[in-house]
């Protein structure tokens, strides 16, 4: 008897994985058709993570390797992508931002007998099919104010990123894309805004220091920049940057939906040295991984007790045992993976490196390669969906 379409969906559906899906979809038309219908790969990639297939650093993109799971993909990927972005003008002069759901999100620096200028030129492109889009330059009417109040580069910080799809950017499709820009001085924070749908810049935020409630010892801290550096975390449309390395227990939050700059606490702790990260607990709940002490030998995960809004009360909900024989610090996370290091803390050991991979869900640990360290790391995960319907150069 053949088996109901409806039914097929739901068996489909919690088959572990992508190459599973691929491997059902090659058996008959009938069950490639059932794949590779619109919705359905949709609803498919919402109820399972997509596969950590390395990350990306200085150095350039490092694959998963056996017995990752994901090394067969990773590998496919190293062969079929360009992460030397040859593609693009000058290449040379690009440096990666930012890494999102398999896009690179890239600022060309100067030559060297140009000025760096406050915003620079930025790219969002896709390493995969060789395909980029070139985002036009902030008008002068939003960058004046800033460099007419700062005219050297140095008294304003800058800092791209990419934005997750909201609902209405997914229904809309997934070749749309969004990139915040956040510009500090010793006074002020604004963001600008470019959403691929209009193909504009818009100003859509902005907080002087003074109103954020901190003591004047937090606010010269701040002034030093926290968007500039790589302690940035995302969950439930709010941006985090938090102050632990420097030993402020606070965060500044950005709300994407209300575009509201705000600061929150941390929970106690000392938390110190190999950083944080913060993710998507459930229910609106903020989770936080992060090691409690300078050599501390277990990673706790804590939970926010209230809903959605800026986190007040914490509760441990997890304590992960690590061997005490080595160091780690955190080094990036998404809503489903944390990538942290581990080295031998007896300083006769060679300064090799190893990556791992935890899954925020399971907390299943894997192994992903070892190299040497080098501070900027970005995950990389997922196959990027085609920018083909984007204008393109």
């Amino acid at each position: 008897m053949d088996i109901p379409d409806h039914l097929l969906e739901q068996i489909f559906l919690r088959l572990p994985d992508l190459a599973d899906l691929a491997r059902a979809s090659a058996a008959c038309v009938s069950f490639r058709r059932l794949a590779i219908d619109g919705s359905f790969p949709r609803r498919f990639c919402r109820l399972h993570a997509p596969l950590l297939l390395g990350f990306l650093d200085p150095d350039g993109y490092h694959p998963a390797l056996p017995p990752n799971h994901s090394a067969p993909a990773a590998c496919a990927l190293t062969l079929a992508a360009d992460f030397s972005f040859a593609f693009l003008p000058s290449h040379c002069r690009w440096t990666v931002q930012d890494v999102r759901d398999g896009r690179v999100l890239l600022n060309r620096g100067p030559r060297e007998d140009e000025r760096s200028p406050v915003f620079r030129e930025l790219a969002v492109c896709d390493p995969l099919h060789r395909r980029y889009v070139l985002l036009p330059p902030v008008p002068h009417d939003l960058a004046a104010s800033l460099e007419h109040s700062f005219p050297m580069a140095r008294d304003v910080r800058c800092k791209p990123f990419l934005i997750p799809l909201g609902v209405e950017e997914a229904a809309a499709g997934e070749t749309t894309f969004r990139v915040i820009l956040m510009a500090q001085c010793e006074t002020s924070l604004s963001a600008f805004i470019f959403s691929s749908s209009t193909g504009q810049w818009q100003t859509i935020a902005s907080k002087d220091l003074s109103d954020l409630g901190l003591d004047r010892f937090e606010s010269i801290t701040m002034s030093h920049g926290p968007i500039s550096c790589q302690r940035r975390h995302y969950a439930y449309g709010r941006f985090y940057w938090d102050w632990a390395v420097i030993s402020i227990n606070k965060l500044l939050v950005f709300d994407t939906m209300r575009m509201e700059f705000s600061v929150a606490d941390l929970p106690p702790g000392d938390w110190t040295g190999q950083g944080l990260v913060f993710v998507e607990a459930g229910e609106g709940r903020l989770g936080m991984f992060g090691f409690d002490g300078e050599f501390a030998s277990h990673l706790s995960y804590t939970i926010a007790q209230n809903e959605s809004g800026s986190p007040s009360q914490w509760q441990v909900e997890k304590s992960i045992s690590l061997d005490s024989r080595y160091k780690y610090l955190i080094r990036d996370a998404t809503q489903k993976y944390l990538l942290f290091t581990r080295r031998k803390t007896s300083p006769l050991e060679k300064l090799l490196f190893e990556y791992f991979s935890l899954d925020v869900k399971t907390m299943q640990l894997q192994m992903v390669c070892a190299k040497q360290c080098t501070l900027h790391t970005l995950i990389y995960t997922n196959f990027p969906p085609s920018l083909l319907s984007l204008p393109t150069i």
